[in-house]
């Protein structure tokens, strides 16, 4: 290889390798200590308080935001969660996450404990550790109201279509019987709306559950009698066992003192298997469900449309802005990668050598052929595998960046391809180098070319920063769908988030259209006279 070609290679990776300092530098800072490596408890009386994983999409009773008040979670397990944090002496930080994920996210030190209905069953303890129960939850089916030939017992969900949660013994349950199961990521409203429609024949879920939603639904029927039983437990890291003995003597704390037993009668939760599992005293004979009560006015009718728009979506307003400017932040950062990224893979697949030419074909083909999911799962799960644990915003933004520089690379690529291969011969032939080529006569009209599409995917790429709720950041989508969880609410919510994603992908397009202009105005020629 020539010495003028080595230095051509070499300038042609260097963005590659200023690109990966930084990263390296935040993958080291934002490194934590793998969660079976330490002591959950010590590490949460050391900051003064405890993160617990939760995933308030999900909805009443559990964790969900105030429908009366959208800036505050409540919840059952928000309750508890206190009370747990009081007697360990700190107090409680909830942190979001995916619910079928939690454990995953708790193995990789993202929170101490996970408290939100979690199971107790074997799977779930070859990823985490589970405390003593604090709760037990009976099996309850829903149907419509009026429907003769609703499946009413567990034999007769054969062939019927069950909707259920992920990981959940009712999903084994209705699996084990034979029922199509489908199964809901997301509000645990949603489940029973499909249900009132006719998209299932029945709903197969947690009483907590089934008090909040099917119950109060007058389309909807509670069949008599318990399908089974589930207890709930307080995730903790695998092998921890300062932290599960801490949490069991908090539970068994809470238990005698009647702390559990006032805040399940609380919520309408009190039952006798619960009572049972406890063995405390009683919650007190004047005991009121008045979250519960709370609940049901607040969702049980719906407000008119023009009462939502002056009194309840208001309010959420900063919780939409908060998830917008961080949706903004993580795109803009991780365009920046893909641009400058992007860059160097065009250059390098146009008039670098051979082996960097393939090498870039490769990289292109495999991060355009492969979901944008997976690919952030494996940064953000599968390198703390190899001893590089990422933050929840670096991986977001690296994973994002990745994928949308191959996009961006066939976008600089066509750009420097729509350029005549004469200007480059002449522009070598008044002197100058390849690279000052490149920069003055390519470039500049490669750019101008490849805008448009750029400005696209920008947009596309805040779109699809709603991937990054998955490893416990909650954007603009995330934010969209725990409210409209919680307030019962998606089609106002929807188009409140559809004119926050507007305002934020508008004047992106409008600067691309003053810049395409000012670019063009540079290389048209005045008409002769």
């Amino acid at each position: 290889m020539s010495k003028r070609r080595l230095a051509v290679t070499l300038l042609l990776l260097l963005p590659l390798l200023v690109l990966g300092a930084p990263a390296r530098a935040l993958a080291e800072e934002s490194a934590t200590t793998p969660a079976t490596a330490r002591n959950a408890v010590a590490d949460a009386r050391a900051r003064g308080e405890i993160r617990w994983g939760n995933d308030s999409q999900g909805g009443a009773p559990y964790v969900f935001q105030d429908p009366m008040d959208p800036n505050h979670l409540i919840g059952f397990e928000v309750d508890f969660a206190a009370a747990l944090a009081n007697k360990l002496g700190v107090r409680a930080r909830p942190v979001q996450g995916p619910w079928d994920g939690l454990l995953e996210l708790l193995a990789r030190g993202d929170f101490d404990v996970v408290i939100n209905g979690i199971e107790v069953a074997e799977e779930k303890k070859r990823v985490a550790d589970l405390s003593r129960p604090y709760y037990v939850a009976a099996m309850r089916l829903t149907v419509r109201k009026g429907d003769v030939g609703a499946p009413r017992t567990l034999v007769a969900l054969r062939g019927r279509k069950v909707g259920t949660l992920p990981g959940s013994l009712a999903a084994r349950l209705s699996e084990r019987e034979g029922a199509e199961v489908k199964t809901y990521d997301g509000g645990q409203n949603d489940i029973y709306d499909d249900l009132r429609i006719g998209r299932t024949d029945a709903v197969l879920l947690d009483d907590p559950i089934t008090l909040y939603y099917g119950a109060i639904d007058p389309a909807l029927e509670v069949v008599d009698g318990s399908f089974g039983e589930a207890s709930y437990a307080v995730g903790v890291p695998k092998g921890d066992t300062e932290t599960l003995a801490a949490v069991n003597g908090a539970i068994d704390a809470l238990a005698k003192d009647g702390t559990l037993a006032a805040l399940y009668a609380r919520w309408g939760l009190w039952n006798e298997p619960t009572e049972k599992l406890l063995g405390g005293p009683k919650p007190p004979s004047t005991a009121v469900a008045e979250a519960h009560d709370a609940w049901r006015a607040a969702v049980g009718k719906p407000l008119p449309f023009w009462s939502r728009v002056t009194e309840r979506y208001p309010a959420t307003i900063g919780l939409f802005a908060r998830g917008a400017l961080l949706s903004l932040v993580v795109s803009v950062l991780a365009m920046a990668v893909a641009v400058t990224l992007g860059m160097a893979l065009a250059l390098a697949r146009v008039y670098g050598p051979k082996p960097l030419q393939w090498l870039a074909v490769g990289y292109i083909e495999l991060f355009r052929g492969t979901p944008l999911l997976v690919q952030l799962t494996m940064v953000y799960f599968g390198l703390p595998e190899l001893g590089l644990t990422l933050s929840p915003f670096v991986a977001g933004v690296i994973a994002l960046g990745l994928n949308y520089a191959a996009a961006e690379a066939e976008n600089y690529r066509a750009g420097l391809g729509s350029v005549p291969a004469g200007q480059m011969d002449a522009a070598r032939t008044l002197g100058l180098s390849k690279l000052a080529a490149l920069r003055h006569v390519a470039l500049p009209q490669a750019i101008r070319v490849a805008l448009p599409p750029t400005t696209n995917d920008f947009i596309a790429l805040l779109k699809d920063s709603s991937l990054i709720s998955v490893v416990t950041l909650t954007e603009l989508t995330k934010t969209y769908t725990s409210l409209a969880s919680a307030m019962r609410d998606h089609l106002g919510l929807g188009l409140v988030v559809a004119l926050f994603y507007l305002g934020l992908s508008l004047p992106f397009a409008r600067l691309s259209r003053s810049v395409e202009e000012r670019l063009g105005s540079k290389v048209r020629r005045p008409a002769s006279a």
